[in-house]
């Protein structure tokens, strides 16, 4: 009789991320673009010593007895981590899925070009978010050098370690969680990105990227009104929903975007800082514009909002509210998603969504020695987003080397690529 696997306690951030896949596909994708060719044969064993190093990314979510667990799985099933595309075959964005009850927790995709290879790691939110899967691909990275050094290397296994928010739990006292519990007010959904019909369709993916003087324009912009870039972006990604959705009804009214925040940021020095989790939250943002508002009519309730949420207690509402729904048991979870569901289904109403992931730095991931021996450079990171299906939508952020790129993931046929197409110029129209 074989021994059971090993099992890990699957905390309450992991869980509400798997479950998120009810309304969205949450599998995200960081993609290295190199000037020449990634060492295959070595990059196959960096990913395979990755996930051998670590005890949640060789792991498949599973809940057992009605517990929510990261449950070890053999090395035979990791072959599916590690694709090579040869030269001249399709590339298809988004890559597929990564299923997070399969496991394991990483995919890398390296991709043959003739001007540079492209490099894909994958991951899924119920694993981790975005600034884990920048950890992930530091690892890869990291592992893949040793590699090419010494073809024996391993790195230093992980021992399980605290995959809960109770590191930041423990910096308040009860009564400030009372008080923050007390003073959150509920996400109210109030309209949505403009769809065709419900369902799904073909995933795909939209964005612009802006040249460096575009991003020192928004910079002078915020500094002129107190603002900081994100808050430029949220201020701009307002405007052009309103635009978009071309609803009389909108103008003036109160309507709710959710923006993201890393808890890395808000605790440094905190106990994940270093590893591949879930610590980013979600927090509503309610503004209003009349008819023909521009940015400068907007930013100052967009920055009023933001200082005042990074000046509190940030997130701890929203851990404090996930543990206790989890604390009701596995029924109370999938009770939670099929309300938030039924809501959105009998509503058509969803907020949707805006995630700065900041200035992407290549010396993070350099050097990267090519296939030949010689430094390969990074030419482009781009982190490819959740793809959303109705009622959804979400726009993500990023800077690399001065360039700012605004990107989406959507499903066409729900959602008209010619609408994504125009809100994205509509976005562009209202940046500095």
């Amino acid at each position: 009789m074989s021994p059971p696997p090993v099992r890990h306690p699957a905390p309450a951030f992991d869980v509400f991320n798997v479950y998120f896949e009810q309304i969205y596909d949450p599998t995200m994708h960081v993609v290295f673009v190199f000037d020449g060719e990634v060492d295959a044969g070595a990059m196959r064993e960096a990913t395979k010593r990755l996930i051998a190093s670590d005890p949640y990314l060789r792991s498949r979510y599973a809940e057992v007895d009605g517990r929510p667990v990261w449950e070890e799985i053999p090395e035979e099933l990791w072959e599916g981590a590690f694709v090579l595309v040869p030269a001249g075959e399709v590339e298809n964005l988004p890559p597929p899925p990564l299923d997070v009850r399969a496991g394991p927790q990483v995919r890398v995709g390296l991709y043959r070009r003739g001007e540079g290879d492209h490099l894909a790691v994958t991951c899924h939110h119920g694993f981790c978010d975005a600034s884990g899967a920048m950890i992930l691909a530091r690892d890869l990275f990291a592992i893949y050098r040793e590699i090419l050094k010494n073809s024996d290397f391993r790195p230093v296994p992980r021992e399980p370690y605290d995959r809960s928010t109770d590191h930041i739990l423990a910096l308040y006292s009860g009564e400030e969680r009372e008080r923050a519990l007390a003073g959150e007010e509920p996400f109210v959904d109030r309209w949505r990105f403009p769809v065709e019909r419900t369902g799904r369709g073909t995933p795909r993916i939209a964005c612009r990227t802006l040249p460096p003087e575009r991003l020192e324009l928004a910079k002078a912009f915020g500094k002129l009104h107190g603002a900081t870039v994100n808050d430029v972006l949220i201020g701009a990604y307002f405007l052009a929903l309103l635009r978009v959705r071309g609803n009389p009804s909108d103008r003036g009214a109160p309507l709710s975007l959710l923006t993201s925040a890393d808890l890395r940021r808000k605790h440094p020095g905190c106990h994940g800082e270093g590893l591949p989790m879930n610590l980013s939250i979600a927090y509503e943002i309610t503004l209003s514009a009349e008819v023909g508002a521009e940015l400068a009519d907007v930013i100052d309730q967009v920055t009023v909002i933001t200082t005042r949420r990074k000046a509190g207690n940030l997130g701890l509402a929203a851990i404090l509210f996930y543990e206790e729904i989890l604390a009701g048991g596995m029924p109370a979870v999938r009770a939670f998603y099929d309300g938030m569901l039924g809501r959105y289904q009998a509503s058509g109403q969803k907020n949707p969504v805006f995630s700065n992931l900041g200035v992407f730095d290549p010396g993070d991931y350099l050097p990267v020695p090519g296939k030949d021996g010689a430094a390969l450079d990074i030419q482009d990171i781009q982190y490819l987003p959740c793809t959303c299906w109705p009622y959804g939508f979400l726009l993500l952020a990023s800077t690399f080397r001065g360039r700012l790129t605004i990107m989406t993931a959507y499903e066409e046929g729900p959602y008209s690529t010619a609408v994504v197409e125009q809100f994205l110029e509509y976005v562009d129209e209202y940046l500095p």
